[in-house]
């Protein structure tokens, strides 16, 4: 019979396999917000919190089919991060996170790298360190050893604050990889979804390069003045954990179906863009009367958007990819309940309008008090306050009732042509006019 260490079985996956899961489900637009969210921290790290001024701080994203290369000058890593954490799979108990993290899983980086391409380094320089790591995937998976060597590290240096930063490079990319990086419409797209993920730090001076050209963030405006948002502020608290500070807004802005919807920002990263799915509350099974209906293009002016800020980054509801919520978070659910309940009151305006317009034209009292609003970026409505709809009595005149009727093409272009006028419409309103006219005594 075998010895007792004959009767032992080894379970440890084999490398390829293990890359092969760890990049599998991450769609490849997200494994590059992945490595731009870690820039930010290294940002958020400088500016002590996610309300800092980014002004002087950049990163710098270089694509093509052949490699991609993203680099940054917000602070480096030293190489005990470099070696205790950033490089390992999965975030490690004794790990230091960044406060007010929004790279908190411990995993992307990694799942980046792999995902692109085949061969990858990593150099970072902080104010006293210089080190960098090299990775031939196909050499390393030939072994047993999971570590990582450094190919170079030096300490006790001196490293101005303008060099201190990080460049992460991939060659060999995959095949897929290659087509899309390539691609001028993957680029495009991409860009636009970095605008919008990361448009609260943009916008607060983080220069955002993406293939030579420096991206704007994306607007995030509702309409005040002759409307008011509801806008509830409170902290989530649990037993022996920091505060989750909540911010929800919901109002209405400019009428765009692609914009519309509710935004979901934690720590300032956005992780849900114009969200319209039963996941914000659209056409969920009533239970209760707030709750709100499915989204068709009448709700085109709904915005919605649901601040998460907290220094403990593991307490904000979102999924390990960032690419939508925790659903059983109780902080979500939560703030769920009171999203809806506000979203309510504002479909029930829309759902005015909308009878409005159909009745009496775009020129209707409501039509008119939206138009005169002004537009306000989300991020600095802060003041508690309910829903409030425009006042229509104030830009109210005659009550104005819609007219449609249909008479064959020849008659009515014959009028057209008699009368001097370019469109069925006009035709309609110079005959009705007149038609009153002669009816009066």
């Amino acid at each position: 019979m075998s010895g007792a260490g004959d009767q032992q079985i080894d379970a440890m996956p084999t490398k390829a396999f293990f890359v092969d899961m760890l990049v599998k489900d991450i769609p490849l637009e997200r494994a590059v917000l992945d490595l731009v969210d870690n820039c930010i921290d290294g940002a958020i790290r400088l500016r002590q919190g996610p309300d800092g001024n980014y002004s002087g701080l950049w990163v710098e994203i270089t694509m093509a089919a052949d490699r991609f290369i993203i680099a940054d000058n917000c602070g480096g890593f030293d190489m005990a991060t470099a070696r205790n954490y950033a490089f390992r799979f999965g975030r490690a108990r004794a790990a230091v996170a960044t406060p007010y993290s929004i790279g908190q899983f411990g995993v992307g980086m990694k799942r980046a790298l792999f995902k692109f391409g085949r061969q990858f380094s990593v150099a970072s320089k902080t104010a006293t360190e210089s080190w960098a790591v090299s990775v031939d995937v196909d050499q390393w998976e030939q072994t047993n050893d999971w570590h990582f060597a450094f190919s170079e590290a030096s300490i006790d240096l001196a490293i101005a604050e303008n060099d201190q930063g990080t460049v992460v490079t991939v060659t060999r990319l995959r095949d897929e990889v290659a087509s899309r990086f390539g691609s001028e419409w993957f680029k495009r797209s991409l860009s636009e979804l970095i605008r919008t993920h990361q448009r609260q730090f943009i916008g607060k001076g983080l220069e955002l390069k993406f293939d030579g050209s420096i991206l704007s963030a994306t607007d995030l405006t509702l309409l005040v003045g002759t409307v008011t948002p509801a806008v509830d502020v409170y902290e989530h608290t649990e037993t022996d954990k920091p505060p989750v500070q909540v911010r929800i807004i919901a109002g209405v802005g400019p009428s765009s179906p692609s914009s519309a919807g509710w935004y979901v920002v934690c720590n300032g990263r956005v992780v849900l863009a114009s969200d319209r799915s039963e996941q914000t509350g659209w056409g969920r099974v009533a239970e209760q009367a707030a709750e709100i209906p499915k989204y068709h293009n009448q709700y085109a002016r709904f915005r919605g958007v649901a601040f998460f800020q907290c220094q403990e980054a593991a307490l904000l509801p979102w999924n390990t990819t960032k690419t939508g919520v925790d659903a059983d978070s109780p902080v979500w659910r939560a703030a769920l309940e009171k999203m809806i309940a506000m979203a309510r009151s504002v479909i029930n305006f829309l759902n005015d309008v909308d009878t409005e317009v159909k009745e009496q034209g775009k020129d209707a009292p409501l039509q008119k008090a939206l138009a005169a609003a002004s537009l306000q970026q989300a991020d600095i409505i802060t003041a508690t306050s309910a829903f409030t709809a425009p006042d229509p009595t104030r830009f109210s005149g005659p009550v104005m009732r819609r007219i449609s009727y249909s008479r064959p093409e020849e008659q009515v272009e014959e009028l057209m042509r008699v009368m001097g006028l370019r469109t069925a419409k006009a035709v309609g309103e110079e005959t009705f006019d007149e038609a009153y006219l002669a009816k009066k005594p």
